[in-house]
């Protein structure tokens, strides 16, 4: 069993409702069981003080929650078949191991994607050990984004490591190309992430605080400007859906061949020469995915103390990269 520890600040316009409402709405798979037990043992607290499972919260509350999570066990996974697909396995030693994703592989096993993930891939990698929980998942990237993922050999390490992503002390950089002259060399990017309501498979920005949005920060530096793109770098402060995804797409530059935010358009397009257009089509072609990727994951390893882990980048962006560097610098 494990913890997680949550902090609300309840704004301004919140109606009021009962506290286990508000809960399963702020925190996503969440149980009545679990509000309730929490509650019941005092660790539910309302500007500091133990309330009763009635209490109704108001504007301006601060909420603070411990939850109790079970461990859940690779009997989860019973029904996943072991599949022999190749893994870039950076690093591996009896604690984690550090996976170097490709484009094009689901992390997790879903509708849709019954096969071939890397939760397939990695159950048949570990076939002889019976001890893994939830197959040592303890974080993931999206199907089309390339870089580095870290999972857990055993229960002591991913409750350790699954600690320190929830204290925000992993460092995560990504490298992304997004369309358009952002000015600023540097900025951060901020807000709140929910389903976008027009459209349930996109994610979307919110300033306020809807119905399960999560708050998100994205720090970015400028590496090189294109004249129709840039090159960034991004720290993560922290790691919701699609995050740096949303965050360009709110600032108006959507990532390059993001056909989900619509970075699979030409920007600009009625401005270009047609020898442009062509460029980018060529540009589109190679790179056949959102232009994003894991590039370094630094963090606290179980026994060993800090760790720095680094990949290359992959050919189709490295090639796209390289095409732009020789047209526009």
């Amino acid at each position: 069993m494990f913890i997680k520890k949550f902090k609300f600040f309840v704004e301004k316009y919140q109606k009021t409702i009962r506290i286990d409402k508000f809960l399963r709405k702020s925190i996503q798979n969440i149980s009545r069981n679990q509000i309730q037990k929490a509650t019941t043992s005092g660790k539910i607290l309302v500007n500091q003080s133990i309330i009763k499972k009635n209490y109704k919260i108001k504007p301006f509350d601060i909420v603070e929650a411990e939850i109790f999570y079970p461990p859940i066990l690779d009997s989860e996974y019973k029904n996943i078949i072991a599949e022999n697909i190749p893994l870039n396995i950076i690093y591996e030693d009896e604690d984690i191991i550090v996976i170097n994703k490709t484009a094009g592989m689901v992390v997790h096993p879903g509708f849709g994607n019954e096969k071939g993930t890397l939760i397939h891939g990695i159950k048949y990698h570990f076939k002889n050990n019976h001890q893994l929980y939830r197959l040592g998942l303890v974080h993931r990237i999206d199907k089309d984004t390339t870089g580095l993922l870290v999972l857990a050999k055993n229960e002591y390490a991913q409750k350790y490591l699954f600690q320190q992503f929830f204290s925000k002390t992993i460092q995560r950089k990504y490298l992304a190309l997004v369309w358009g002259n952002i000015q600023k060399k540097e900025g951060t990017i901020s807000g709140f992430i929910g389903r976008d309501p027009n459209n349930r498979k996109r994610m979307t920005l919110f300033q306020r605080n809807f119905s399960r949005s999560r708050y998100s920060v994205t720090h970015y530096k400028v590496l090189e400007k294109f004249k129709y793109l840039t090159y960034v770098s991004c720290n993560l402060e922290t790691g919701k859906t699609h995050q740096i995804r949303v965050h360009f797409k709110y600032l108006g530059h959507p990532l390059f061949n993001d056909s989900t935010y619509g970075g699979d358009k030409i920007f600009m397009k009625k401005y270009l020469s047609k020898k442009s257009v062509s460029f980018f089509k060529d540009c589109l072609n190679i790179l056949k995915r959102q232009a994003l990727h894991a590039v370094s994951l630094s963090f606290i390893h179980p026994q060993n103390g800090k760790c720095h882990f680094t990949c290359s980048i992959p050919e189709d962006l490295k090639t796209v990269i390289q095409k732009l560097r020789n047209k526009f610098l």
